[in-house]
């Protein structure tokens, strides 16, 4: 299976207009939060249709800077995965939105103690021993991707925590733009393509094992 992942689109549709053989191409988009930037149905829609126009398989979860009314969208339109979990081809899929509190407000946000609730819920019942895929956008603690320019971590010890305990083969993540690359936690792949403005996108081709992990230009 050929997955594409995209994260911190932020409103910005304009590189996906490029993206068109590269998304086409793909068996699965996923996004890994920030689809918008401060906004609702209509952006979130807007960003979603124009990805649908090359690829209608589509899973994502909302980020930190996504409001309530994209959470409802994405789930009018059976796209979200925020607490649950999906199997395709026979890969299991879960995860979660929003990120911890930040400096500044924004309108998604969870503590530890909600993730613990969230992600015990999108993993309740998946097959132990299943090829399985994490879309997180808050990033977990102590990686590559949490790490703030000024230095610093900043991840979810509660989202590595589940990791460790589930060892997906990939977990994709968002949110610290200033943090993209492939680090691991045991078995899995922490991917942070980094923020879709920097034409940047992660290519995966998993089947039962991860074949190809990159992180890829437009």
């Amino acid at each position: 299976m050929i997955v594409i992942n995209i994260a911190d689109i932020h409103g910005n549709a304009a590189p996906l207009s490029e993206m068109g053989d590269i998304l086409s191409s793909a068996d699965l988009i996923l996004l890994s939060g920030d689809i918008t930037h401060f906004g609702g149905r209509k952006e979130a829609s807007q960003i979603i249709n124009q990805i649908r126009r090359y690829n209608s398989n589509i899973l994502a979860v909302t980020g930190n800077c996504d409001t309530n009314e994209v959470d409802t969208f994405l789930e009018k339109e059976n796209i979200h995965i925020h607490g649950r979990s999906i199997d395709i081809e026979d890969v299991t899929i879960f995860g979660a939105g929003g990120s911890l509190p930040c400096p500044k407000p924004t309108p998604n946000i969870y503590t530890e103690q909600e993730y613990a609730e969230i992600l015990g819920s999108s993993i309740q019942g998946i097959e132990e021993n299943s090829p399985k895929i994490m879309v997180s956008h808050n990033p977990p603690f102590n990686t590559l991707n949490d790490t703030l320019g000024a230095g610093g971590h900043v991840g979810s010890k509660v989202v590595r925590e589940i990791i460790e305990k589930v060892e997906p083969l990939v977990c994709f993540t968002g949110h610290i733009h200033e943090a993209p690359g492939i680090d691991e936690i045991g078995i899995t792949k922490i991917v942070n393509p980094g923020p879709l403005g920097t034409r940047s996108y992660a290519y995966l081709d998993i089947t039962d094992k991860i074949n190809t992990l990159e992180i890829r230009k437009i």
